[in-house]
């Protein structure tokens, strides 16, 4: 499997991805907004666009569809509930669903409800896997559920299933946020030496040739997969003094995207 991340450099920091079998030149792309950089990233590496995947629903994942099927004819997938939102879709995907791409690519659908309720993230099925996470997982965060979206549904989400993915998964997000959401990690958590360690290595970073985590990575820098930490609960009470002396993870997860959404 072969990744090219597309960095659009726009307001909202997206990025694009095409996923290509190296055998074939069949390509895949991820959510291309910037459908000139696409097209023309797949030109250079001698790549055809089979294929769109929009992890969900919101203009800035899906405004390059139209653009790219014009120039290349590729099929457009995305969340079987998002055909009223998504035009053009020709293939509709539920949870376990299988895309391939070329003769070797492999990507497994995942039903990833919380930022929209119709979001789908993709893993590889490759010895290293690779889980393309939309709106769902940034680096050090997560996302918010203001347009469509549902916080313990974000919380299930982390908690049944990117939990529950191995440590070697790579991670590949919609829109680079990791340096301010690492400063959110800090806040919640100062003594986070792992958090505090990565922001100085990617400040400043050449955004073309973006840090690329894992989720053995995410676990230590990423506050919301450590809802258990004692450090991160304490300031969460002092930030809401009606908090239980013991919270749930849920109520400790949405706490967090609380505080975040005003971050």
């Amino acid at each position: 499997m072969l990744v090219k991340q597309i960095w659009t450099a726009n307001a909202y920091r997206n990025f694009n991805y095409l996923i290509a079998c190296p055998q074939t030149g069949e390509a895949l792309a991820i959510d291309p907004l910037d459908s000139a950089k696409c097209l023309q990233a797949a030109k250079d590496e001698g790549w055809e666009i089979t294929q769109i995947l929009n992890t969900h629903e919101h203009h800035d994942h899906i405004g390059g569809n139209q653009a790219v099927v014009d120039a290349t004819g590729a099929k457009v997938l995305a969340h079987a509930k998002a055909a009223s939102a998504i035009p053009g879709l020709f293939r509709g995907l539920i949870a376990g669903d299988i895309i391939k791409v070329g003769k070797t690519v492999e990507l497994e659908a995942l039903d990833t409800p919380g930022h929209t309720l119709c979001h789908i993230c993709l893993r590889s099925h490759t010895d290293q896997p690779a889980l393309f996470s939309g709106d769902t997982l940034f680096n050090a965060g997560a996302g918010n559920c203001h347009n469509g979206g549902n916080v313990r549904d974000l919380f299930r989400t982390f908690d049944e299933q990117l939990n529950r993915l191995p440590d070697n998964t790579l991670i590949y997000p919609g829109h680079d946020y990791i340096e301010n959401n690492l400063r959110f990690t800090l806040s919640r958590e100062p003594s986070n030496s792992a958090a505090q360690q990565l922001l100085t290595q990617v400040s400043g970073q050449d955004v073309n040739k973006a840090y690329v985590s894992s989720l053995a990575i995410e676990r230590e820098v990423n506050t919301f997969f450590r809802l258990e930490s004692h450090q991160v609960i304490a300031e969460l009470k002092s930030a809401f003094p009606d908090l239980a002396a013991q919270p749930d993870a849920a109520t400790v997860f949405a706490k967090l995207r609380e505080l975040r959404n005003r971050w």
